[in-house]
């Protein structure tokens, strides 16, 4: 007898089949939908993460960084690449070299500084010196951060590097090695010129390298009034200096640093301030108003005093003796500072701190007391938030052949 197929039991398959071929089919419908709402998704996310820090805080101005002196650590940007004219705060770059040239032994507070025919012909703010007067290095400094002024600015400069334009070679330098890549100097003192441009981030770095560097440029940036001695060919007169930057006066905690106006660059600034041990630096680049400017700078540094805790170690190192390769002795004892000071931001947390021993490697005698041998650093996640050097305490000689045969004889004798 022939046997037919069960033509329900065939139905039930097919149906079956067309029931898997819809499934499958809905199910890549809906993962490539997913993948699409996914990538649009993420597109959207990094979108308005990059919009999240602005909306944060409302800056009027066009341009502003606000930087963590200690760690250079960025806690808000706005635009802060942009080169644009920087106007007086140039002036933080011409301070920094005349104190770098005071440390380099190649002048002193009480030198001379004598003001030539190109330095008092300046225009803008200035401290109206004439060709051949003389004043020192000190009363220049104090002339160019208080009272902004661009004759002695240049009477610097030629006392740094002996012309305005050698000094500016060296102001282009110096901006190349801090990594102020849309930096451009074309003079001393900020004046207009084509091409004299900087950006905010550029502002922050170099003055985060004089603070940080040369604290005593606070000695001078937070004098409100002070005055100066002009000895001329007509006799002697006083000269008041007021400081130019009123924001000294506005926060809590203002030390300085540098204001700067052209009609170019309009109202520029980069606003230094401590609170608890914590420096921070605002820079505020191209507002309409002084208001403005001062008012985006009191936003900036709150919000980045909101955003910053003091984090202290009083116990850096647990180890005192390393070894050391090579030396007549087989360990180095080692001291580093008494305390460690960092800045933790918002969301970090102290508990979440590592230390980690940096040292020389390989670490080999000889080695002279006090010698920098390392550091403690310390991190939490990813981000370094600062480091302290770890010294010799005691000098450790190389071994010597002599050394060493003497020292195997003793062993040999010793057993």
């Amino acid at each position: 007898m022939q046997h037919f197929p069960d033509r329900k039991k065939m139905g039930r398959k097919k149906n079956i089949r067309r029931l898997s071929v819809i499934t499958v089919l809905i199910f890549i419908i809906f993962a490539n939908t997913m993948s699409t709402n996914l990538m649009v998704y993420a597109e959207e996310q990094t979108e308005t993460q990059a919009a999240d820090q602005t909306e944060v805080l409302e800056v009027e101005s066009p341009s502003c960084i606000l930087v963590e002196a200690s760690t250079g650590q960025v806690l808000f940007e706005k635009n802060c690449d942009e080169a644009m004219a920087p106007a007086s705060v140039t002036k933080v770059m011409t301070l920094l070299l005349a104190f770098e040239a005071i440390e380099a032994g190649q002048m002193t507070l009480d030198d001379i500084v004598t003001v030539s025919e190109h330095a008092a012909s300046m225009g803008g703010s200035q401290c109206f010196f004439e060709a051949g007067e003389e004043q020192t290095v000190e009363d220049m400094i104090k002339c160019i951060i208080i009272a902004s002024g661009n004759d002695a600015a240049v009477a610097m400069a030629e006392k740094v590097a002996g012309s305005e334009e050698a000094f500016v070679k060296k102001m282009n330098e110096r901006a190349a090695e801090l990594g102020m890549t849309n930096a451009s100097f074309k003079n001393a003192c900020g004046l207009d010129a084509d091409g004299h441009k900087m950006s905010a981030r550029d502002i922050s770095i170099m003055s985060r390298e004089l603070i940080t560097k040369y604290p005593a440029i606070f000695d001078y940036s937070g004098i409100w009034m002070d005055s100066i001695i002009h000895k001329t060919r007509r006799g002697e007169s006083q000269f008041d200096l007021v400081n130019t930057n009123k924001f000294l006066n506005m926060y809590t905690g203002a030390t300085g640093l540098k204001t700067g106006f052209t009609n170019t660059a309009k109202y520029c600034m980069s606003a230094t301030a401590e609170r608890d041990g914590i420096q921070l630096i605002a820079v505020i680049m191209g507002a309409d108003t002084k208001d403005i400017r001062n008012k985006d700078a009191c936003r900036l540094l709150d919000y980045g005093y909101s955003m910053c805790q003091k984090y202290t170690d009083l116990n850096i190192l647990q180890e005192k003796e390393i070894s050391i390769d090579n030396g007549t002795e087989s360990c180095v004892t080692i001291k580093t500072d008494s305390q460690f000071t960092g800045i933790l931001l918002a969301g970090e947390h102290a508990e979440d701190v590592k230390k980690k021993l940096e040292m020389r490697d390989p670490l080999t005698a000889p080695v002279d007391s006090g010698e920098e041998l390392g550091k403690m650093s310390y991190y939490i996640g990813e981000r370094c938030i600062g480091s302290v050097p770890i010294y010799a305490v005691e000098k450790v000689d190389s071994m010597s052949m002599k050394y060493a045969f003497v020292k195997v004889l003793k062993l040999q004798f010793t057993y």
